[in-house]
Formats: structure tokens, sequence, C-alpha cells
């Protein structure tokens, strides 16, 4: 019995084919994936307020300040966002943490080793800054308790020569035994002196 070329051919294309189907390869003509079908991936958002550390050591025991750091973006800011006679969380987001290793005195305040809160008390131009050390922690920022302060102390002010953009706290002008803590935005410096407690 004779089976013509053709057949056989068609035969085989048609074996060929099921194969490819059962393990799964797709025809050469099958569309592709494209990212618009796959779903695009979205490009992460900027942080508007990026967590932020200032750190120090004073008789070799660690001091630190964690923070949340917001920018200007076009806002008039002291007397404004940030209103005066008005506890502010002094950062953004979550509270600003402050722990010490050591003992301290910050301006007129000691405080003992430990894990605090930082507010500020603003302002207006010629009067003088409180900075609020709280004993409660790990809260939201605007979550404020005044039963809670361990105490307040004055801060002093300077003016800074061109508008800083971004909210910092830093320690600067550090010895072995001392430095001074500044809280900085917009044209304002308001800092206040803390040594190790004797």
């Amino acid at each position: 019995m004779r089976v013509c070329a053709a057949c056989l051919l068609a035969a085989a294309l048609f074996v060929a084919c099921g194969t490819s189907k059962a393990q799964g390869v797709p025809p050469e003509n099958a569309a592709h994936p494209t990212p618009a079908t796959q779903g695009e991936a979205k490009a992460p958002q900027p942080v508007l307020s990026p967590p932020a550390t200032a750190d120090v050591r004073l008789d070799g025991k660690a001091v630190v300040v964690n923070y949340g750091s917001p920018a200007m973006r076009g806002r008039k800011i002291m007397g404004g966002l940030v209103p005066y006679g008005q506890v502010w969380r002094t950062g953004a987001n979550a509270a600003t943490s402050f722990t010490t290793e050591a003992d301290l005195m910050i301006g007129t305040l000691r405080v003992p080793a430990g894990q605090y809160t930082l507010y500020t008390l603003p302002a207006a131009p010629g009067k003088p800054w409180m900075l609020i050390v709280n004993k409660q922690t790990g809260q939201w920022g605007t979550v404020y308790k005044q039963d809670q302060d361990l105490g307040r102390t004055a801060m002093h002010a300077r003016t800074l020569p061109v508008p800083q953009e971004s909210m910092s706290i830093t320690f600067e002008n550090t010895t072995m035994h001392a430095t001074e803590l500044h809280v900085k935005w917009e044209l304002t410096d308001e800092w206040v002196e803390m040594k190790t407690a004797r």
C-alpha cells in the first residue's frame, strides 16, 4: 500500500504542533506579553519628609536624635506652617526621638540617661523658643501630653544667611564633654547647649 508524500508531511506537522502545545511552547505567531499587558511598574514616589538622624558622642557615650525632615516647598514656615505659641513636633511624621547613654544638662534642664521625645514651643522673633523633653516615646508626632514632660529649657536664636530648604537637627561645636543641638529651617536656627552632667 503506497502512502503519498504529502499525507506523510501533513501528519508529521500535526504531531509536531501537538507536541509544542503539550509542552507549553507558544506558537510563533502568538502575541508576546508587553509591559502594558503585564501592568506597568510605577516609579516609587519621593518621600516628602525623609527620616534623618543626628548623633554625637559625649564622654564616649552616644546621643542620638531621629526625626522626619520636611521641606519648605514654597511654603511660609515660621509663623505659618509652624505656628508661634503652639507645641511643634520638631520634624515630621513620627515623634522626634531622643536617646542618650549619658546623664546630660540640656540648657538648664537635667536629663538622665534614657529615651525621650523632643518637642519645641516656637516663639515670635525676639522671644525665646523652648525645647521640651518629654518622657512619652513611640507616638505619632502630633500626640503631645504635657503631663509627660520631663521639663523645658530656653533656646538661643540665630538667623541663617540664606533660607534652608529642608529642616535639620544637628550637633555642632562639639568637644569631648559638650555640644550644641541646633534646629534649622527656613531662616531660623534655634539651638541649646548640651553637656554631660557632673
